[in-house]
């Protein structure tokens, strides 16, 4: 299997759109041949998603989870473009999985950019002092510390998560592919997390910020 670098799957999602998982995996497959790789997401029905995520997504559904022993729970809105899109079984599925996984981990933001600036300075200040405890260079630090960042939108924002019941697709890829399969641009527009001893609160999209109860 040919070795697949960082620049070419990026230079993959820049001609399609697709995710960064899906990109490498259609790379693999065309054993890194960035036309084949194409071909190869053009078949799926993944290339292309991205040129939908303009268009407004007013319909959807409000789904919820909640666990087996009753301990945690979930209200989540998927929104798309068609009330028609909200009532098909896929559509349906794809909320519940959702709410499944926010039950499971927990996260804080929808997205990264939600996060605030002062809440990226305090962990960056936090990484730094860290690495610089190691002892290291300053560029090695600064590497360190952009991986930690990553690793940070990754276990508290939604759509960077890798999902619960399949680690090799993260939540945002999860989107896409209903994206392509569905035909409408989906979104997530907020959600709310409950648990039984704890202080929940919301997370939400674009259009209403973050609260903490």
């Amino acid at each position: 299997m040919a070795e697949i670098s960082a620049q070419l799957v990026k230079q993959l999602r820049d001609r399609t759109g697709a995710g960064m998982m899906e990109c490498k995996k259609a790379l693999q497959e065309a054993n890194g041949d960035l036309d084949e790789a194409e071909i190869v997401l053009r078949k799926r029905g993944i290339a292309g998603a991205s040129k939908k995520e303009s268009r407004s997504t007013k319909q959807g559904i409000i789904s919820a989870f909640i666990d087996a022993r009753g301990k945690s729970g979930v209200l989540v809105e998927v929104n798309c473009e068609s009330d028609f899109v909200a009532r098909t079984e896929a559509y349906q599925q794809l909320s519940h999985d959702i709410a499944m996984h926010i039950a499971a981990l927990d996260p804080r933001y929808v997205r990264r950019e939600e996060v605030t600036p002062e809440m990226l300075e305090k962990e960056r200040d936090i990484y730094k002092a860290q690495a610089l405890a190691t002892g290291k260079p300053e560029p090695v630090v600064e590497k360190i510390v952009n991986g930690k960042m990553e690793k940070f939108y990754e276990e508290n924002c939604l759509y960077e998560q890798h999902y619960i019941k399949d680690e090799s697709v993260t939540i945002r890829e999860m989107i896409e592919q209903a994206i392509a399969k569905l035909g409408e641009n989906i979104s997530i527009r907020r959600f709310v997390r409950f648990k039984v001893g704890e202080v929940s609160g919301e997370a939400a999209g674009p259009e209403t910020a973050p609260v903490k109860a």
